[in-house]
């Protein structure tokens, strides 16, 4: 079972959460203790049975975790926390499971920065107290069975105006959290100006159903479901009304992108600490696998993979806290981190040998998980061809 008691973090060769101010770096402290202590001992066991550990909501409520980002509607006594503390919070998270940290991002990051991005005052003060306290549970519905990367220009779902309400149809698919949140940020696009926009729904609405996806091979604790929408009734007090296109939802994307490179790193540094954990304990030829050459050959290169990586979201959150901060930066860090993660996984997943394929020693549970973090928010193809276009002023997409 993988347990993290250290106060710091072992992969962090150049004293990367220095940067932190004490304050933030309390807040890490208590991320770490609270996914050593509460998230760790479930982990191997629900990821086996494809199930969310439910209880571990309220740790989380009880945690002062949830809702940071948010000044005013996390901790009242302090400003929004900055972007480099949320992105090693998701970092931390990701170091022990990957799908604990994606059922946060998607509660902390999509659906709550949805409704403070999209709402006005008066939905932000209706919705995100609750989401704070985890009593209110969120999920983000954007992608759909047949409009993944494409989903712009190919959303169906769509949004008919019928007096105070509006009408939804459509379906959506690998909605995280999708069948026990309660509520939903859905987008549509509406019949009358082709343009998308975002509605909360509530999880009894009638003509909404979610069904969890099955068989799922990666992030299995993360219960992704289909949603059918027949004829879904929405007033319009439950539309965001700061949500006009999708340029307002690319908005809210670029924001949480990069919390996903970040996951990437967490990622990496937990397979990382795996690996060096069991060479030293491991024994091959009467001594340590850990004195072989070609085995601190991997262990380095991962590190060295961590190491690059931490400096490139480093300052992409210091861009974001300076309010400089555009599309590709978030892209080019969500494409070449999750590249990185895909290496350092499989070399460490090679450090255990046959052992590295059962649950038992936990790298298996990473070199899956990752997968599914290489190709959410974006494939690597699609924030490559963001970045391409920036760079040399020509759009590549078809």
């Amino acid at each position: 079972m993988t347990t993290h008691t250290d106060a710091q973090n072992a992969a962090d060769f150049y004293d990367f959460e220095g940067a932190l101010a004490p304050e933030e770096r309390k807040t890490l402290l208590r991320t770490r203790e609270f996914m050593r202590d509460q998230v760790a001992p479930l982990v191997a066991e629900h990821w086996a049975e494809g199930v969310f550990p439910r209880e571990l909501i309220g740790g989380f409520r009880d945690s002062g975790l949830v809702g940071l980002p948010y000044e005013g509607y996390g901790d009242d006594h302090a400003p929004a926390a900055s972007h480099l503390l949320t992105g090693m919070m998701a970092m931390e998270m990701s170091r022990v499971d990957a799908s604990v940290a994606t059922f946060f991002g998607v509660h902390n990051g999509l659906a709550m920065y949805s409704v403070q991005a999209g709402g006005d005052r008066a939905q932000r003060d209706r919705w995100l107290p609750g989401m704070a306290r985890m009593d209110t549970i969120g999920a983000f519905a954007l992608t759909e069975p047949l409009d993944g990367s494409d989903i712009a220009a190919g959303m169906g779902t769509t949004a008919r105006r019928d007096g105070d309400t509006w009408v939804l149809s459509g379906a959506k698919r690998w909605i995280g959290n999708a069948t026990f949140a309660d509520l939903v940020v859905v987008y549509a696009r509406d019949v009358e100006d082709d343009q998308v926009k975002g509605f909360v729904v509530g999880k009894d609405t009638p003509g909404f159903t979610a069904e969890r996806i099955e068989n799922k091979t990666s992030l299995r604790m993360v219960e992704n479901a289909d949603i059918t929408l027949e004829d879904v009734r929405v007033p319009e007090a439950d539309r965001l009304q700061n949500i006009s296109s999708f340029r307002d939802v690319a908005e809210i994307l670029r924001a949480t992108r990069s919390g996903v490179a970040w996951q990437a790193l967490g990622v990496m540094i937990g397979a990382y600490e795996l690996a060096l954990r069991y060479a030293t304990e491991r024994r091959q030829f009467g001594r340590p696998v850990a004195g072989f050459q070609l085995v601190q050959d991997l262990l380095v290169k991962s590190l060295g993979n961590i190491t690059s990586s931490w400096g490139m979201l480093l300052q992409l959150a210091r861009l974001q806290d300076s309010g400089v901060f555009r599309d590709e930066h978030s892209s080019l860090a969500k494409a070449h981190v999750t590249a990185r993660m895909r290496e350092v996984v499989a070399w460490a997943r090679e450090i255990f040998g046959g052992n590295g394929i059962v649950l038992d020693y936990d790298i298996a549970r990473f070199f899956a998980d990752a997968e599914a973090i290489y190709s959410f928010e974006g494939t690597r193809e699609m924030n490559t061809l963001i970045v391409g276009k920036a760079i040399t002023g020509e759009s590549a997409f078809v």
